[in-house]
């Protein structure tokens, strides 16, 4: 669907420069999305690889995340082999639904209740962040969180739309239960790509 090179805004690498590649096509539809247009690939041409890894300067950052839509829709160990190859790190963002392929150096596990995760993201998730919309969400990220590995970090989101209202909440929640963290759309906080 489209790359750029900007400021990762989520998560546990927030605040670090990346190449961003996000993949069009998607499966599980969640009504807050902020990509949509991200969800039909037809609608996106597809890139060859190589020409993908061409437009990325390597002096700038050396790490890349794939993002969508939902990337693991798509076949990524040829992808993997070539990022590590020119040395660099590869990071997926994904909500679990699809077959993992490729070798990543950081798997970031969103899952979310339209559509099931396969179980092999529980133990591979390097990082579980769980979008809330409400108050349910937070017993529901629980569920996802006695589940993942023990060197997992986790993370509660505030839908962007609801932020107002659902800070509050996680922040009461994340004083009562300090294992999960805060993640913050910082990217459009400081209205950067």
């Amino acid at each position: 669907m489209e790359q750029f090179y900007s400021i990762q805004g989520e998560g546990y690498h927030q605040g670090k420069a990346a190449h961003f590649i996000r993949l069009g096509g998607c499966d599980v539809g969640c009504h807050w999305c902020d990509v949509k247009e991200s969800w039909n690939a037809s609608a996106h041409p597809i890139v060859p690889i190589e020409k993908i890894l061409e437009d990325i300067d390597y002096q700038k950052s050396d790490l890349v995340i794939v993002t969508g839509g939902e990337p693991l829709m798509y076949n990524l160990e040829y992808m993997c082999t070539r990022l590590h190859g020119l040395n660099l790190k590869s990071h997926v963002e994904t909500s679990g639904t699809s077959a993992l392929s490729g070798e990543w150096d950081w798997v970031t596990f969103s899952p979310k209740k339209f559509k099931n995760p396969l179980p092999i993201y529980y133990s591979i998730a390097n990082e579980l962040k769980v979008i809330v919309n409400n108050r349910s969400d937070l017993k529901w990220a629980e569920g996802h969180a006695a589940q993942v590995n023990t060197s997992c970090e986790l993370y509660l989101q505030p839908e962007w739309t609801k932020r107002d209202k659902m800070m509050p909440l996680i922040m009461d929640y994340v004083r009562n239960n300090p294992k999960w963290r805060i993640s913050l759309q910082v990217h459009k906080y400081l209205g950067v790509d």
